[in-house]
């Protein structure tokens, strides 16, 4: 946790988007090749052992590392994002983060009840993301749920971590 490499590489971009947050880019971490390396392989080192059959992205910046952990735990990736991107049936759940409000869509197929998921997105502020995505995922009924981020945020006023609850099992890469 908390890797050097990753946290020198990590960029902050204040008053984004709007007056008073400190955005973390991660795009600073993807387009560094050693750094993409580092993060893939420390998460594949998390969740290798856990039987994950499907990771779900969460829009856009959860593809990017969902999409290379699912391939190399050998699972299937999801794409949770906006109304409307999807093309099929979908669910839908609403959500506020620390800037407004927003909803999130997932196709009505893309997971079963044995299916054992791992959410994925970069940041955890506030949780409203990520618990909109547990919610849709719990739908499915699946034979277990684990989350995991790329950072968490430990900021006085963001309770993330506890927006989500006591009873799933969260891994995260840098806490900041």
């Amino acid at each position: 946790m908390n890797n050097e490499t990753l946290l020198r590489n990590l960029r902050n971009i204040p008053d984004f988007p709007i007056p008073g947050i400190q955005f973390k880019d991660v795009s600073t971490l993807y387009k560094d090749a050693e750094c993409l390396k580092i993060m893939v392989d420390e998460l594949y080192e998390k969740y290798k052992d856990k039987g994950i059959t499907k990771v779900v992205g969460i829009e856009s910046r959860g593809f990017v590392v969902g999409a290379a952990l699912a391939l190399r735990l050998g699972a299937g990736f999801v794409m949770c994002r906006k109304p409307g991107k999807l093309p099929g049936d979908t669910k839908k759940e609403s959500y506020m983060k620390e800037y407004g409000e927003d909803t999130i869509e997932i196709h009505c197929d893309a997971i079963n009840n044995d299916d054992i998921v791992l959410i994925h997105d970069d940041l955890l502020a506030t949780g409203g993301s990520m618990k909109a995505a547990y919610n849709l995922v719990k739908q499915f009924n699946p034979r277990n749920i684990y989350i995991g981020f790329l950072i968490e945020l430990r900021i006085e006023g963001l309770h993330g971590r506890e927006a989500l609850g006591n009873d799933i099992e969260i891994e995260t890469l840098i806490r900041i």
